[in-house]
């Protein structure tokens, strides 16, 4: 059981890779303080959702 959950954090955490670097590359190649601003923005995006819906009761 602990395999899974590690494997499931795993795979939610390159999701999230995959988001940062999508979206740096399409929409904000050589707009620095875009680019923070937006990949912060996804990461607490990503952040809560974990919170909703992965973490344990």
């Amino acid at each position: 059981m602990r395999r899974h959950i590690h494997v499931a954090t795993l795979i939610y955490l390159l999701a999230m890779i995959a988001a940062i670097v999508g979206v740096d590359v399409a929409f904000f190649r050589n707009r620095l303080s875009d680019r923070l601003i937006v990949n912060i923005g996804i990461v607490l995006v990503f952040v809560a959702f974990y919170l909703r819906f992965f973490r344990r009761p």
